[in-house]
């Protein structure tokens, strides 16, 4: 009546409600990446937990199994990684004591004369110095920053309790949490196609945190086993970042191999048996662990994941590149599932 196109208006209102939506996303982010995480370590956790439902009657087992699962994880943090940790840290206040005196040796090293004749290992440690030597200033500087940085980062200390509440109910709560999501569809048909994606999403995540899981393990236990055979005195806590690391695809693993290549350098272990050891590694894990963990469920192409990693970690940084590969791999879902709809949608109308 008032010139106004009913259609047009309905479109016009969608779009708002997508950026209102989108806009409420954003301002909430920090929230959401905190529930993310929790349904990550939920995915982690639940493996052990329908292994240890089998032990109880049929029914009432998941709740038994839950507690016992998390009193094991806490045994296990308390027993293994204890060791791990308090070995990680130990060394780490041994760098931090040494780290003057590394300093000076770099220093001296670069304010001598360079000799003539230098094999390409000793001329590539002395330019790795004298970046190292001319950045000194600007480290030292930057102290009081990363000072308080890291104490910004300890006021978010409490996710660490946080993420194992929240992926507790996860884990009590998921078929629930399923069966409502799934209520909410009226068709029978969609609601089948519904499930089916929730399942495909389910083993692709499961499968994912299951491979990266035994991945930072492996890692962990090479890394720290060979460099503590060179006799190397920081090798536990070096795989244990490197372990650590490997949680955020692409950037962390190459940043553990720089980490490790600098601190072998400057502690005057043997850097090419490093370099080889840490070159065979990777090509053994990118060409045989990872495909062999990671055989079904996530299926993406290396430049997918390239472009996902970076483009993350350049809008979210740490939080987006760690998140990167399991979005995409929940994007191809998604872009399936919304194939066998369409397909679905037109099967009626070719048939005679």
């Amino acid at each position: 009546m008032l010139g106004l196109d009913a259609r047009a208006a309905r479109t016009t209102w969608t779009a708002a409600a997508v950026l209102l939506l989108l806009y409420l996303v954003y301002l909430i982010r920090r929230t959401l990446f905190v529930f993310v995480v929790a349904l990550l370590f939920a995915y982690l956790l639940s493996p052990l937990v329908d292994l240890l439902a089998r032990l109880f009657p049929a029914g009432r087992a998941r709740k038994p199994a839950l507690a016992l699962a998390y009193l094991l994880l806490i045994g296990v943090l308390a027993a293994g990684g204890t060791a791990i940790v308090s070995s990680a840290v130990e060394q780490a206040g041994v760098l931090k004591t040494q780290l003057p005196a590394v300093l000076a040796r770099v220093e001296q090293a670069t304010s001598a004369p360079a000799p003539q004749d230098q094999s390409l290992q000793a001329q590539l440690l002395r330019k790795v110095r004298e970046q190292v030597a001319e950045r000194s200033n600007q480290i030292v500087s930057a102290l009081p920053q990363v000072g308080l940085r890291f104490l910004s980062l300890a006021g978010h200390l409490v996710y660490v309790i946080i993420v194992p509440i929240l992926g507790f109910f996860f884990l009590k709560d998921s078929r629930e949490i399923r069966e409502y999501f799934v209520g909410l569809v009226e068709s029978e048909r969609v609601r089948a196609m519904l499930e089916e994606l929730l399942a495909d999403a389910h083993l692709l995540l499961a499968q994912y945190m299951r491979a990266i899981f035994l991945l930072s393990i492996a890692t962990l236990v090479s890394y720290s086993v060979f460099l503590s055979i060179l006799g190397l005195q920081y090798a536990v806590l070096l795989g244990a970042i490197a372990g650590a690391l490997e949680f955020v695809p692409t950037i962390g693993p190459l940043t553990a191999v720089a980490v490790i290549l600098l601190v072998v350098g400057f502690g005057g272990g043997s850097l090419v048996a490093v370099l080889v050891f840490l070159v065979l590694y990777r090509l053994f894990q990118d060409y045989v662990l990872s495909p062999y963990l990671l055989s079904s469920g996530v299926e993406l192409h290396p430049l997918a994941v390239l472009f996902g990693v970076f483009a993350g970690a350049e809008v979210a940084g740490i939080a987006g590149a760690f998140l990167s590969v399991p979005v995409l791999a929940l994007l191809r879902v998604l872009y399936q599932w919304m194939r066998k709809v369409r397909r679905a949608a037109r099967a009626p109308l070719a048939t005679p």
